[in-house]
């Protein structure tokens, strides 16, 4: 079992994905623009959502996160409701490498929250921030699609460098988009903070 551990930033609180966010997810599931910038060629039913979010912490090489508020009152967080979703996932220990990938909800896109999760899961993925001691890897990638600039730029600042292009890969209206593998070494990392 790979359920990740609780993370914790100024604005996000990072924890594992729970049955209750299936409505949240589903809500996502419906952004036709995220959907589009993200590649995503196909809808999920919610039935297959909800089986998903009650089973994803099971599923060993991956760390599931629902970006939360960071925000608390009194101990106890203002909010816990899912805006967004973040995965590392294939996660390799033999190779110490994995991929990243991060969706967040209309609403909060563009305010800083997605740079802080990715922050605070490199963190986690290269260092082992918590009681948990983290995976240790040494590489992390991803691919973002060429018609999302803001995602690109978004890896850009953190450091993620391109190391390559699929040409065509992801269908786009009536013409096609490019994805633009990115990566950052552990040791790129612990130099940017």
């Amino acid at each position: 079992m790979t359920r990740g551990p609780l993370l914790h930033g100024e604005m996000v609180r990072l924890r594992p994905v729970e049955p209750r966010d299936a409505d949240r997810l589903w809500e996502s599931a419906q952004d036709a623009e995220a959907r589009r910038l993200m590649g995503a060629s196909s809808v999920t039913s919610r039935e297959d959502l909800e089986a998903w979010a009650t089973e994803v912490t099971d599923r060993r090489g991956r760390y599931d996160w629902a970006v939360t508020h960071a925000a608390v009152r009194d101990g106890q967080p203002v909010s816990d409701d899912l805006i967004g979703q973040i995965v590392l996932d294939d996660v390799d220990e033999l190779t110490r490498s994995a991929s990243i990938r991060l969706a967040l909800l209309p609403n909060y896109r563009g305010r800083g929250y997605g740079r802080e999760a990715v922050f605070e899961v490199l963190r986690y993925a290269f260092d082992g921030v918590t009681d948990d001691a983290g995976p240790h890897l040494h590489r992390v990638g991803l691919e973002v699609l060429s018609i999302n600039p803001r995602a690109r730029a978004l890896y850009e600042s953190l450091g993620f460098r391109e190391e390559g292009r699929l040409r065509d890969v992801r269908p786009d209206g009536d013409g096609w988009s490019d994805a633009i593998v990115m990566s950052i070494l552990e040791d790129e990392f612990r130099a940017s903070v």
